[in-house]
C-alpha cells in the first residue's frame, strides 16, 4: 500500500505579500508584470489614454512583494472631471500566484486609503464590476463622466471615500488636473 505524505510546506499557507509604496527603482519589475498580465493590448485601452496625460502619484501607488519578487502593483494618477480633482486607479495587476492570497483586493484597499488620506474624495477606474463592487466601487454615479476613448459604461466605476454627504455629481470629460 502506498501512502501519500504532504510536505509541511503544502500544509502551511503562504504568507500574504508585503505591500509597500512604489519607488522609481520598481519601474522595470512593474513593466514586466504589466506586460505579462495584459500583453501589448494594454496600450490600446482608454485607461492608457488617461495615463498619457494624468500625472502618476507615486506616493499613492503600491507594490506587493513576496521576498524579492514583485507579485502585484496598483498605480494611481490624479485627474479632473468637470474641474473636480480625483484619483484614477489603474493599472492593477497581480501575478496568478498571489491572487489566492487576496493581494489585488489588499492593494486596492491600501491605495484607496492613501488617496483618502491625501485629501481625495473619489477614486475612478475601469474594471471588473464583480471584483471592484466588493470593494465599494459602482457604476451608479459615472453616467456623466466621459473617458478619452470607448469604455463599456458598466466597467467605469467610482468609489466615494469617506462620508458621502454633500458629494457632488461628477460631470464632464476626464482631463489633466
Amino acid at each position: 500500500m502506498t501512502v501519500a505524505v504532504a510536505s509541511v510546506a503544502d500544509s502551511v499557507a503562504s504568507p500574504a505579500p508585503d505591500i509597500r509604496p512604489e519607488t522609481p527603482q520598481d519601474a522595470a519589475a512593474i513593466e514586466a508584470l504589466l506586460d505579462h498580465a495584459f500583453g501589448p493590448g494594454r496600450f490600446a485601452k482608454a485607461s492608457e489614454r488617461v495615463r498619457e496625460f494624468a500625472p502618476l502619484r507615486l506616493e499613492l501607488s503600491f507594490c506587493a512583494w513576496e521576498g524579492e519578487r514583485l507579485v502585484g502593483v496598483v498605480r494611481q494618477s490624479e485627474i479632473a472631471v468637470g474641474g473636480h480633482r480625483l484619483i484614477f486607479l489603474g493599472p492593477l495587476a497581480v501575478d496568478a500566484s498571489a491572487r489566492r492570497l487576496g493581494a489585488g483586493a489588499r492593494l486596492v484597499e491600501v491605495a484607496c486609503a492613501a488617496a483618502e488620506a491625501a485629501g481625495f474624495g473619489e477614486v475612478l477606474l475601469v474594471g471588473d464590476p464583480p471584483f471592484f463592487g466588493r470593494l465599494g466601487f459602482s457604476a451608479e454615479a459615472t453616467g456623466q463622466i466621459v473617458m478619452p476613448g470607448p469604455v463599456d459604461p458598466r466597467r467605469l466605476l467610482l468609489k466615494r471615500l469617506g462620508p458621502a454627504d454633500g458629494t457632488e455629481v461628477l460631470r464632464g470629460a476626464v482631463a489633466a488636473p
